[in-house]
């Protein structure tokens, strides 16, 4: 049976007074990629910040690696594993770009042979030529590469990326994605994905969810996602 990672049950929860998650269930293995898509405003951020107690969850229960973390701090919930690359890439400005990536290192899972600055910059060679620049003077596309660099040099049992191609031009964007396929994937890195392209996900992903209005409407592997044009009409826009 394979190790689950993360499993949302019955998931409520929203901003204030305002409800913006409607009992939200999915769950992630070992070794999985899974997708979360939808049209904006539909709840997809909201659920990863849910994971990471950014947003206060109402109900349900949320588990990482069989862990109960609802009702605990961020910081805390993060050193369970979780390595979290958040809409807007958020780096550190004032930091280069090999700073931002020593910045937060830690093996919290204990790998054997641990993400290193250098690995990373083996991975996105963007990175290593600009080694010594500040991250502000990086592209958009570069600072999603430091993102996610700077969360694989936590080592986390999986990721969490909110948008990891959202404005990027095409070039990058494929670049991302053969990162997540064929380094990420390949060597068993568990990851829920939020993206808006059906058919990269599908080639990328093991299994997918789409929301709708904060609520999961719609869950299934690759090749049904490909095959149904009129849940990706209705749902993502396609």
């Amino acid at each position: 049976m394979s190790r689950r990672l993360l499993e949302m049950r019955e998931v409520t929860g929203g901003y204030g007074t305002s409800q913006a998650l409607f009992g939200v269930d999915l769950h992630v293995d070992h070794g999985e990629v899974v997708t979360l898509m939808g049209r904006n405003g539909m709840g997809k951020t909201t659920t990863l910040r849910a994971i990471m107690g950014l947003v206060k969850v109402w109900g349900g229960d949320i588990r990482l690696d069989g862990i109960a973390v609802v009702g605990r701090p961020t910081h805390r919930i993060a050193r369970r594993g979780i390595g979290y690359v958040p809409e807007g890439r958020q780096v550190f400005p004032n930091l280069t770009v090999h700073e931002n990536l020593v910045a937060t290192a830690a093996n919290r899972s204990g790998a054997a042979d641990p993400w290193t600055a250098d690995r990373v910059m083996a991975l996105f060679p963007r990175l290593a030529e600009r080694r010594t620049q500040y991250a502000r003077t990086l592209s958009g596309g570069e600072q999603q590469m430091l993102a996610i660099g700077r969360a694989l040099m936590t080592n986390p049992l999986f990721m969490l990326l909110d948008e990891a191609t959202e404005g990027l031009a095409p070039m990058v964007r494929e670049e991302i994605w053969t990162v997540l396929e064929t380094n990420l994937k390949e060597a068993g890195q568990a990851i829920l994905v939020v993206d808006r392209h059906p058919e990269a996900m599908a080639r990328i992903a093991d299994r997918h969810y789409v929301m709708e209005k904060g609520r999961v409407v719609w869950t299934g592997e690759s090749a049904a996602l490909l095959a149904d044009r009129s849940l990706q009409h209705r749902y993502l826009g396609v």
